[in-house]
């Protein structure tokens, strides 16, 4: 590892010591200009393979040609330089995330990495400013230093991440690469499409999970020589601590096809009550709305991964203190992500310990303010290799071959040479089908409103109904049923007679801004949360023709989103929801 300097990590860095470089070191001489007197701006900057960037001084920064086995993690900051090892060394307990770098070679295994909301920057710049932030992390190809740099992140620390990706130059040292293309990645045949069915399946065994997912030499090495037929990885979630340099899709089938079963696991927001920072929101209308925007994320990132749809997905709400209002939160959130899966064809898991978000999932089994999730996993670590949870959930809960018990946590197993940290994990879980949806559980948020017509079929058209249903216009006795028939027209072109719109019964941005609209009018504004919000959040999506995030939380974004539909339809632009915004909004404009 080479020197570095210190200094502003902000767009102007000044009071710099010493320059970071791989591959060969570069002094330089201190700054002469110092930074204000009293301000904290000292930082770090790193340059690899061209590509340089100046981040926070307390980071660590981790050569990973120097230290091929370290485990790439986001519990804390740091800086990775390379291409990651096979991540056998990451601690499987490990939970949350600050913020960090993975700065390595743009080649084909990094194009595995890639996904749609992967940004290029543009030739002669290091930065791609305004790339999308995914499952909480931001990732650029910059194919002028022929690198890929992927920045995780927290809610309360995207700025300070989007900060530091903006202040990214290109060096002399810089030589192009450009992205190569997925099936190029894979030997030149296209991506596997899919897992060898839904997942985990039909299976009653052995399993473990470790914090990323293993290689393929070590994944091999076990199906030979460990009793263990199940792994558990983590797929999505903005609390994931560990990076997944090898999850991909071609993963995915290999394994499955080698006959491994699966747990796909998200982690995300955590109880309000837990020493957490990306928390649930404490309101239960708010948090279930979060609910449904986490498994709506999940279920995009399981299909990508082509964990297909009739497959269980576990939310990872790690162990809390229970309370009467926290236990509300977890539920509210954990029906959201019930409802959401659900429209998906999804089946809902939780993973919770049994002492806290186990024990408070039995105690509402039967209460009708909450969706049961299908699948329970619960973590009680007395190694009993079974699924007997004990005085937690009663027997006759969750019977039917939905259970995983977490029996024993964070040991260390060698099989065929390879060695990993894991918990280890009992399954007694089988295939179901999702219930049937009807409007209580029908999902209504979703990233586009697309324009759906007579002879359309999906959730979308399930969700068209319900709100068609619930402002008086019945689309039939059999809606919801994914079907846009004659009787939705007839109720799409009622609703919009009623509304002053053009009655030709085809739901389109009009329509569906005045359905998702429709209801109470409070003023809302920054800071605000609730039901009202989460319908301000579904409309301006519709009406702006792009993804506006659905949790009911009127942040940043939201305020922005407002202002934009306010100038664009000759609104006062204040950012606050008002009277006039929602009158517009409810009209369809």
């Amino acid at each position: 590892m080479s020197s570095r300097r210190t200094g502003s990590w902000r767009p102007l860095l000044a009071g710099l010591a010493a320059l970071v470089t791989l591959g060969g070191l570069t002094a330089a001489s201190p700054a002469a200009a110092e930074p204000p007197p009293g301000t904290d701006t000292t930082g770090t900057t790193v340059e690899y393979r061209g590509y340089q960037v100046t981040v926070p001084a307390g980071w660590r920064v981790v050569d990973l040609a120097a230290d091929p086995d370290a485990c790439v993690r986001f519990d804390r900051p740091a800086v990775y330089l390379g291409e990651p090892g096979d991540q056998s060394a990451c601690p499987p307990g490990l939970k949350g995330r600050t913020a960090g770098l993975v700065v390595e070679p743009l080649d084909a295994g990094a194009a595995r990495q890639t996904t749609a909301a992967t940004a290029v920057a543009p030739r002669g710049s290091a930065a791609a400013h305004g790339a999308t932030s995914r499952d909480g992390a931001i990732q650029v190809a910059v194919e002028d230093a022929g690198v890929l740099v992927t920045a995780a992140h927290a809610p309360a620390t995207e700025q300070l991440v989007r900060d530091v990706l903006a202040g990214a130059e290109l060096t002399a040292g810089a030589e192009r690469t450009e992205l190569p293309a997925t099936g190029a990645a894979d030997g030149g045949a296209a991506r596997p499409a899919a897992a060898a069915g839904p997942q985990p399946g039909d299976f009653r065994g052995q399993g473990f999970d470790a914090c990323a997912a293993p290689s393929q030499t070590t994944m091999d090495a076990w199906l030979a020589s460990s009793p263990y037929r199940a792994v558990g990885v983590y797929i999505s979630g903005a609390t994931r601590a560990c990076a997944q340099p090898n999850l991909t899709a071609s993963w995915v089938t290999n394994q499955t096809n080698k006959g491994w079963h699966l747990i796909p696991i998200d982690v995300g927001r955590q109880a309000p009550c837990s020493n957490f920072s990306n928390k649930m929101s404490a309101d239960p209308v708010t948090a279930r709305a979060q609910g449904v925007s986490a498994a709506n994320a999940s279920a995009t990132a399981a299909q990508s991964l082509g964990i297909p749809a009739g497959s269980a997905l576990y939310s990872d709400i790690e162990n809390y203190t229970s309370t009467a209002s926290c236990k509300a939160a977890v539920m509210s959130y954990v029906s959201g992500w019930t409802e959401a899966l659900h429209a998906k064809g999804y089946l809902s898991g939780l993973y919770s310990s049994a002492s806290s978000g186990v024990r408070d999932a039995a105690s509402v089994y039967d209460d009708a303010r909450y969706l049961r999730v299908d699948h329970l996993w619960f973590a009680w670590w007395n190694g009993a290799a079974d699924t007997d949870a004990g005085s937690y959930v009663p027997d006759a809960y969750w019977s039917d071959h939905q259970r995983i018990h977490q029996y024993v946590g964070e040991v260390y197993e060698t099989y065929g040479g390879q060695r990993l940290h894991i918990d280890r994990n009992y399954l007694d879980v089988g295939e179901g089908t999702p219930p049937p949806v009807t409007c209580t559980t029908a999902n209504l948020s979703f990233n586009a409103y697309g324009t759906i017509r007579s002879g359309s079929t999906g959730a979308l058209v399930d969700a068209a109904q319900c709100l068609l249903r619930a402002a008086g216009h019945n689309p039939g006795s059999t809606a919801p049923n994914g079907t846009f028939d004659a009787g939705t027209v007839t109720a799409a072109k009622a609703f919009q007679t009623a509304r002053g719109l053009t009655a030709d019964g085809i739901v389109g941005p009009r329509t569906w801004t005045a359905l998702l609209s429709r209801g109470t009018t409070p003023t809302v504004q920054n800071g605000s949360t609730g039901e009202a919000v989460t319908r301000l959040q579904r409309a301006l999506t519709a009406a702006l023709g792009r993804t506006v995030g659905i949790d009911g939380i009127f942040g940043p974004n939201t305020q922005t989103a407002v202002r934009d539909y306010q100038s664009t339809r000759g609104l006062g632009v204040d950012g606050i929801v008002g009277p006039a915004t929602w009158g517009a909004l409810q009209a369809g404009k």
